[in-house]
């Protein structure tokens, strides 16, 4: 059954040059667990987390396309993580769900009009006969500005957004969950953002691609 969480895609098109040209550097290590845990840490880190780089076009959620860019929502970042696993032959998957984050929100709900994210993309790995998730999203900078522990993935167990900081503040809540998908469901992605985000969806319906400042 794993073997259609191998399959390449319009989105998850790992034979594209810029995709095989960032798994060619992890290829060499020895276990499969390495090529989990380090290709975690350079989708983590590579790409800084922006979650106002919005766009809702097939374009937009393409593999190669997130992987030219410097910065990306956590949707993006889970979708290029999904790609380079499979083009290691490690089973991957998108999965969805809804969170609300409670800090430096300001600018959050200025932008959006409120201080939850629908839909939170995550990534699932198959490995060792266990689907197990994790976020991508945050970078380590990120996550030292907001003064929340680094995550770490190395396969074995889930890996997602703490409910506090450091300060035992609260971080952030998972209120939905929307489940796991083979490939990118776009009108899915479309119509969550539309049911959230109403107002912001009219700029975007249009196959508009912008970076909210």
């Amino acid at each position: 059954m794993e073997n259609q969480f191998l399959k390449s895609s319009y989105y998850l098109n790992y034979e594209h040059p810029v995709i095989q040209d960032i798994v060619k550097n992890f290829r060499h290590l020895n276990s499969e667990q390495e090529k989990i845990e380090q290709l975690y840490l350079f989708v983590r880190d590579h790409w800084r987390y922006n979650a106002y780089n919005i766009g809702l076009t097939a374009n937009h959620f393409k593999a190669s396309t997130i992987a030219k860019k410097k910065d990306g929502h956590c949707i993006d970042k889970s979708i290029l993580y999904v790609a380079c696993l499979r083009a290691l032959n490690i089973p991957a998957r998108l999965r969805l769900a809804k969170v609300s984050n409670h800090i430096a929100i300001d600018k959050l709900i200025e932008k959006l009009g409120s201080n939850e994210i629908a839909p939170h993309g995550l990534t699932e790995v198959f490995y060792n006969g266990n689907w197990v998730k994790c976020s991508p999203a945050f970078n380590k900078e990120l996550c030292e500005i907001f003064q929340v522990d680094v995550l770490n993935f190395k396969g074995t167990e889930d890996s997602v957004f703490q409910q506090f900081n450091n300060k035992d503040q609260k971080f952030m809540t998972y209120l939905e969950d929307y489940g796991s998908f083979e490939d990118i469901p776009l009108d899915f992605i479309k119509k969550t953002f539309q049911k959230n985000y109403p107002k912001l969806y009219e700029i975007f319906k249009n196959d508009t691609e912008i970076k909210i400042e």
